[in-house]
């Protein structure tokens, strides 16, 4: 699935969109996708100019997207907006940096009274750089 796909379940634009493409999709349960990391991101003009680093808030955004991928794919949930509430655990386990290509991973753990959860893990080159546990609120 391309970007322009993933912006038909996604109500986020550039340049608060973070899926680039989605690469697994089990609709209602779990996503997998990719966010490129390029250089000429808004964020990287100011966080930081000399040393550009994505902030932790943007990866955990970005697997919050990933997860309400995954939860606005179902069929009674398509228009709808998944907004982030809560997060869990977050651990932030290496820098990521323009040129880097993030694999996004988020799978649902629980849904209940218009509340969800999600787990979610990023990647860079196999190796983990963030994750935590994402709540979201369907509206």
């Amino acid at each position: 699935m391309k970007k322009e796909e993933v912006k038909s379940i996604l109500p986020h634009r550039d340049p608060f969109l973070f899926v680039d493409e989605i690469t697994e999709l089990k609709v209602g349960k779990f996503a997998k996708g990719i966010k490129y990391i390029s250089p000429d991101l808004d964020f990287f003009k100011g966080h930081f100019p000399e040393q550009p680093v994505m902030p932790g808030v943007l990866i955990l955004e970005a697997l919050a997207q990933m997860g309400g991928i995954a939860f606005l794919s179902q069929e009674d949930q398509k228009g709808k907006i998944a907004y982030l509430v809560g997060v869990k655990n977050a651990k932030f386990r290496r820098m990521v940096v323009p040129g880097d290509t993030l694999i996004l991973e988020c799978e649902l753990t629980g849904f209940r009274r218009g509340f969800g959860y999600g787990s979610g893990k990023a990647y860079v080159d196999g190796e983990l750089v963030c994750e935590g546990t994402i709540g979201f609120a369907i509206r």
